[in-house]
């Protein structure tokens, strides 16, 4: 205890040095719980060092648009289910696919509703140029037919390769048994064209042989070839 100053009493000796050694006293308590908290932590792995930046991804490729049908645009007659392809020059956002509706109109941006049933590729692009020039200047139009939907035969019976087969192009029925590929156990000489309610006789021996060779006649849309 220090010495008292001359006249102090002892009631009146400071008690600083004793409120210092319990406030010490209660720092260095709080101190080893921290410690001890700490240790009891399980170590933390150092961070990996930063690796290569992976590549950006681009997005997505927009689905490539179907190749054209070997159709020819000046003879074609575009029909019901046919799909079209329609190329605007410079105009991305006016170029697409569409299907022709079963009333036969096409709907395009700022064109509206044309009529495409019955007119070729290339009269129909003259067309939808003709609509789209109120709202751009000289606007050019390809129009080519994706997919034909609208014109087709069927095949069925002893063949390899039977279903509905689309009508793109003129095409006999010599030419469609060699497409489909006959059977092995094919009755050849007794091959049937069905043409609405008509029946039409087709022998494939004798006009391999070069006989009677108006049987081999065009398919017309509909008609159903049967191999027995």
């Amino acid at each position: 205890m220090p010495d008292l100053p001359p006249g102090a009493s002892l009631e009146e000796a400071p008690m600083i040095p004793m409120f210092r050694s319990r406030n010490l006293t209660a720092v260095l308590a709080a101190l080893l719980c921290f410690w001890v908290a700490a240790a009891a932590q399980p170590p933390v792995a150092p961070a990996p060092p930063p690796g290569p930046e992976a590549p950006r991804q681009q997005a997505p490729a927009e689905a490539p648009i179907d190749a054209p049908a070997p159709v020819d645009p000046k003879t074609y007659k575009i029909g019901v289910e046919d799909v079209l392809n329609i190329r605007v020059w410079r105009e991305a956002e006016l170029s697409g696919n569409v299907v022709v509706r079963p009333d036969g109109r096409i709907t395009l941006p700022l064109a509206g509703e044309i009529e495409a049933v019955g007119l070729t590729p290339e009269m129909l692009g003259v067309k939808i140029a003709e609509a789209l020039s109120k709202f751009l200047t000289r606007p050019e139009v390809i129009v080519s037919v994706a997919s034909v939907r609208s014109k087709r035969y069927y095949i069925s019976g002893n063949v390899l390769r039977s279903g509905p087969v689309p009508l793109v192009t003129p095409t006999t029925i010599l030419q469609a048994l060699s497409s489909a590929g006959l059977g092995q156990w094919a009755k050849k000489n007794k091959i049937v064209i069905m043409r609405g309610t008509e029946r039409i006789k087709f022998n494939y021996n004798e006009v391999i042989k070069g006989k009677k060779l108006e049987q081999n006649i065009f398919l017309q849309d509909g008609d159903h070839i049967f191999v027995p």
